[in-house]
């Protein structure tokens, strides 16, 4: 990250990124495919550790909730192993280059078919299973563009908890609530 925020992002080489770590080229590439990679490190645990906690979720529990409870704890995590400040650099790495938000939504939409795959073993029936991952996923970016904007940022889980809520009384048809819950204005803290 700090070889990106000093040197930028184009500019910046495997064999620099290799370095910095203590080793080879080589040695890079047995673990990431390219250097866009270095920056989604951690994806396949953060996938795992949702799909675990959608498996082991109570089992009346509805697929969204069951969605949104896993996403919930997967955002808490993600706050306290990466931390605000290197959440936010990454960010505006991604929306600086059409070519990490590309890998971006590539991560995005494996998590979505990892998700569906598990409430799939759960019982949940199609296109149940595929709605509540694709709106989990949604519901998962709204949060986390939330949070990492906010000024003042409360805990990544709250604005998860906050999306899920706007969306369930959107599809309710709770226009007031909906709209109350979504116009609530975040100051921008990152230049885009």
């Amino acid at each position: 990250m700090e070889l990106f925020q000093d040197r930028g992002y184009v500019e910046t080489t495997v064999q620099e990124i290799a370095a910095r770590a203590g080793l080879t080229e080589r040695t890079f590439f047995r673990y990431f495919a390219d250097k866009r990679e270095v920056l989604f490190s951690g994806s396949k645990e953060l996938q795992k550790s949702i799909i675990a906690r959608i498996e082991s979720a109570a089992r009346e529990a509805g697929p969204l909730d069951v969605v949104v409870g896993a996403l919930e704890a997967a955002g808490a995590e993600l706050q306290d192993q990466r931390g605000l400040s290197f959440v936010r650099a990454r960010y505006a790495l991604v929306t600086q280059h059409a070519e990490i938000q590309e890998r971006e939504l590539i991560k995005l939409a494996a998590l979505a078919v990892g998700v569906t795959r598990a409430l799939h073993a759960r019982g949940v029936a199609e296109p149940a299973a595929s709605l509540a991952a694709e709106a989990g996923m949604a519901v998962f970016k709204i949060g986390f563009e939330r949070w990492v904007n906010e000024r003042k940022p409360r805990d990544f889980a709250a604005h998860i908890r906050e999306a899920a809520v706007a969306l369930k009384a959107l599809t309710a048809g709770n226009k007031v609530h909906a709209r109350q819950t979504l116009s609530r204005p975040v100051k921008k803290s990152i230049s885009r």
